[in-house]
């Protein structure tokens, strides 16, 4: 530096930088996270309770009728099949399987099995589901009967899972 010359002004310096830097960081980060928790936040939490319960009754009616009427359903996934074996007094053409993943909505599969055979039903996964999602099975919107369970390890007949 000359003697002419004087100091120089504080946005040429090393410090003022670095300890607005610390900060900066510090800001970002905390946004970061802000972000990732919005994005995989989880869908646990329900708004309306009462309705739920509601609901939860009419669910319980129907399995009621389905024990009552003798229906029962043994759910297999092959690769990326899935074989339904229904018993009792089943004659829809189709029935509604939903599979839904124990933590992440969006994760759910909703399929529409075939009628494969007189007490079996069979539909292609878009996705292949893993051991204890919960499975429920129906005849549709306006049935009278409804089953439900989880996957288990003998639910499977391959060993390629996710």
């Amino acid at each position: 530096m000359h003697a002419s010359e004087g100091p120089r002004p504080w946005y040429r310096q090393f410090w003022p930088w670095f300890l607005m830097a610390l900060p900066a960081c510090a800001v970002v980060a905390s946004l970061w996270t802000v972000y990732i928790a919005h994005r995989d936040a989880d869908d646990l939490v329900v708004d309306d309770y009462y309705k739920d319960g509601l609901a939860i009754n009419r669910q319980l009616e129907k399995r009621d009728y389905a024990e009552r009427a003798g229906i029962a359903a043994r759910v297999r996934v092959d690769g990326d099949d899935i074989l339904v074996t229904v018993s009792g007094p089943v004659r829809a053409q189709q029935l509604a399987l939903y599979l839904s993943h124990p933590i992440e909505s969006d994760r759910d599969i909703r399929v529409t099995l075939q009628r494969a055979s007189r007490d079996s039903f069979r539909a292609r996964l878009p996705a292949p589901p893993a051991p204890r999602w919960h499975w429920v099975l129906d005849a549709g919107p306006d049935s009278r009967w409804r089953l439900d369970g989880s996957l288990s390890d003998a639910n499977f007949s391959d060993v390629r899972r996710p």
